[in-house]
């Protein structure tokens, strides 16, 4: 059951996860919760129930009718979003092009770094741009050396492996900017270079988590081989659909597990969580 509030009210939520309606669509009690944020509004409302005995924030990164492409989503009002609603953690999975032979379809990869391939994507809140409703940011420098959570991947790691989904542990995610998929000229460079997989999302997610202080974790499922990597026609979309749908279920039960492995907010202690120690950045943070 779906019931509706907005952000005013009292639903609050410790951990989100940027993903479909697929992964929370069978949950018994769910709250939708609409946000406005300095930047417009996100993707959709965020949809928060119960997992693991953990308050988790659900927000369809294409929105619910996945009518948004890559290029055309608000990042900036989606982790906002998730702020203001007291998140602290995210995951955010995500199907991928696998640019090695060995990571097919099914492959679950939990990337350790990050390559921005992408042109018009707004990625920070602190260009110093005055906002709608007032104020501006200062023009600050966030290190994203590291762009994932250490803490959230080694929990997303274990939890695959508790399931029996042996993980690939670590890799380099290069983000292109879509919605068209890769030449095979393209791929075959991103391969080339050493990169691991291909996607249209996770970027600019983990950059804009890190500049709001909150952990983001990778989690991505190949679900074909990019077309560098393969002889035929090249990707359609079709068949990234249909991976994607045939391991939805265990992908589910491995963020659940995830979610559930987390350590509690207020613990944290990991570079996140200290991001933004020492710099005024102009902004008001929820």
């Amino acid at each position: 059951m779906v019931t509706k509030a907005n952000a005013e009210g009292s639903e609050t939520a410790e951990i989100g996860v940027i993903g479909g309606s697929g992964l929370y669509s069978f949950l018994d009690d769910v709250t939708e919760v609409t946000v406005d944020t300095p930047y417009g509004p996100p993707s959709d409302s965020l949809f928060i129930g119960d997992v693991e005995g953990r308050r988790v924030a659900f927000l369809p990164r294409h929105g619910r009718a996945h009518d948004i492409a890559p290029h055309r989503i608000n990042y900036r009002a989606n982790l906002w979003a998730l702020r203001s609603v007291g998140v602290r953690q995210v995951l955010g999975p995500c199907a991928v092009g696998g640019l090695r032979e060995e990571f097919g379809p099914g492959t679950l990869l939990v990337p350790d770094q990050l390559v921005d391939r992408t042109k018009a994507r707004v990625q920070t809140y602190y260009d110093g741009v005055p906002l709608p409703g007032g104020g501006a940011s200062k023009v600050v420098h966030i290190s994203l050396a590291d762009p994932y959570c250490p803490e959230g991947r080694e929990a997303a790691l274990a939890s695959a492996r508790g399931r029996e989904w042996e993980p690939v542990d670590g890799g380099t995610l290069v983000v292109v900017e879509g919605p068209r998929f890769s030449t095979r000229a393209e791929s075959r460079w991103h391969a080339s270079m050493g990169w691991s997989v291909v996607g249209m999302t996770g970027h600019p997610e983990a950059v804009l988590a890190r500049e709001l202080g909150l952990c983001y974790t990778s989690l991505t499922l190949v679900t074909d081989l990019d077309a560098g990597a393969e002889t035929g026609e090249g990707v359609s979309h079709e068949e990234v659909l249909k991976v994607f749908a045939s391991n939805v279920d265990r992908l589910r039960t491995v963020l659940f597990d995830t979610v559930g492995a987390l350590q509690a907010g207020e613990t944290r202690d990991c570079l996140c969580s200290h991001a933004l120690d020492g710099i005024d950045t102009g902004l008001e943070l929820p």
